[in-house]
């Protein structure tokens, strides 16, 4: 079986560092991998930014499809990706998906 076809799917995920500064990146294990971005072991840049708090995440149905919607995070200024991590709190607390 292949990697991307992970029964659970892909997640794209924007963490805070300890600076501030968004992360965004995509996993098929959420919990394992911020995990690994505060033990300095999720990538170079968050290694010296820990500890990293998840601050938004969303499925894909596949690992190509969360490297698209990835790129297009990464691309949003910052005010855009405090609105999206604030539209995604006010879901969960109304209880939509």
């Amino acid at each position: 079986m292949k990697k991307d076809k992970c029964v659970q799917g892909w997640q794209v995920y924007i963490i805070e560092c300890s600076d501030s500064v968004f992360y965004t990146g995509i996993t098929n294990n959420l919990k394992r991998r911020v995990s690994a971005h505060n033990s300095g072991n999720g990538c170079r840049f968050t290694r010296c930014r820990a500890p990293v708090k998840l601050r938004y995440s969303e499925f894909q149905p596949d690992r190509s499809q969360a490297l698209k919607r990835e790129a297009q995070i990464k691309k949003f200024p910052r005010l855009k990706k405090l609105a999206l991590i604030k539209q995604s709190r006010r879901k969960l607390a109304a209880g939509i998906k």
